[in-house]
């Protein structure tokens, strides 16, 4: 079977409960009817009812069994509010939360937070601040975890071929070494999602040591404290990329090294490059780049492109399932 495949077999039938707060677009909607009618999950679609109903008629699309919830007609609003105002410890005042809870991205984000949704998958008419800022103010991150990051799996056109995990790519635009640490701890997790042996390469222009800059001092610090942090990880840096991928230039460049030329995971430095590379294996490589995938969140937040169609957001949403499944 092929990752997707895999990955539905895995969710199907647990019953996960994801939220989509553009119920009204028609690729957001078509997705989830499809999600519904395999048994994958369980979908609420956020947003004024008629509107989605219309939305359906002129797709052709049946959505019945499909939970509608309105912000503007929500019985349990009163009850939202508070649990929000809590939980903003004093940020926010109930007049101004009632007001708040009526943007469909917040509403979604409290249905998550207040367990009522299992995780959550948006963006695919807003930016990604708009869809992990609230995620930031309400969910937060897992304990333990100091930040959120986005990571990419790239699979290649063959998929029982290698596929790779690459990140942060989205989210930190220059990360301390603390935060790269976290980040390839969480990225070691995220490719065990997808069935990815995770051997971890965090990436540099140098390798160990072949070149001296305070750039280079980051990932080698960072490569120390995400060993003391998770010691039962396969883990190594500072690697180039030719010696984490290429096993000839890994045993040149750094003998020795358990993840030189098998790495499966690559922490970049920072977000451009982190960007650029995924992009070169995508537009060059010819490898499908799934994400950004967020991690280190306490539940399941999704971030779409505005440029999506319905097949991602399907794919995106048995990938929140699945992260959904492992955090329990």
């Amino acid at each position: 079977m092929g990752l997707f495949e895999d990955l539905s077999v895995t969710i199907k039938g647990k019953g996960k409960r994801l939220v989509f707060p553009e119920g009204h677009d028609a690729r957001v909607l078509a997705a989830v009817v499809r999600l519904k009618e395999d048994q994958l999950l369980d979908p609420i679609l956020v947003g004024n009812p008629e509107e989605i109903k219309a939305t359906a008629q002129e797709l052709g699309k049946s959505i019945e069994g499909i939970e509608l919830l309105d912000p503007n007609h929500y019985e349990q609003f009163d009850s939202m509010v508070e649990d929000f105002v809590e939980r903003r410890k004093g940020k926010a005042t109930v007049e101004q939360a009632q007001e708040i809870l009526k943007d469909k991205m917040y509403f979604a984000t409290m249905l998550v937070y207040q367990d009522l949704a299992d995780g959550l998958v948006a963006g695919a008419t807003q930016s990604t601040g708009s869809t992990v800022k609230p995620a930031l103010q309400i969910i937060k991150t897992r304990a333990g975890v100091s930040s959120t990051s986005g990571v990419f799996i790239l699979v290649p056109e063959n998929e029982d071929e290698q596929k790779y995990v690459f990140g942060d790519c989205a989210i930190n635009i220059n990360p301390t070494a603390e935060q790269l640490a976290e980040i390839a701890i969480e990225s070691a997790k995220t490719a065990e999602i997808f069935n990815i042996d995770p051997k971890v390469a965090l990436l540099s222009f140098s390798t160990k040591g072949s070149a001296s800059s305070p750039e280079v001092d980051k990932v080698v610090e960072a490569t120390k404290l995400a060993k003391e942090k998770a010691p039962e990880l396969v883990l190594d840096g500072e690697l180039q990329f030719d010696a984490a991928i290429s096993d000839v230039v890994g045993q040149a460049k750094a003998p020795g090294s358990p993840v030189a030329g098998q790495a499966t995971v690559f922490i970049f430095p920072e977000i451009q490059s982190g960007n650029i590379g995924y992009k070169i294996a995508q537009r060059l490589g010819g490898y499908q780049a799934l994400g950004p995938i967020l991690q280190g969140m306490a539940k399941p937040v999704t971030d779409l492109s505005r440029g999506c169609n319905e097949e991602d957001v399907y794919k995106a949403a048995i990938i929140t399932a699945n992260q959904a499944l492992l955090q329990g």
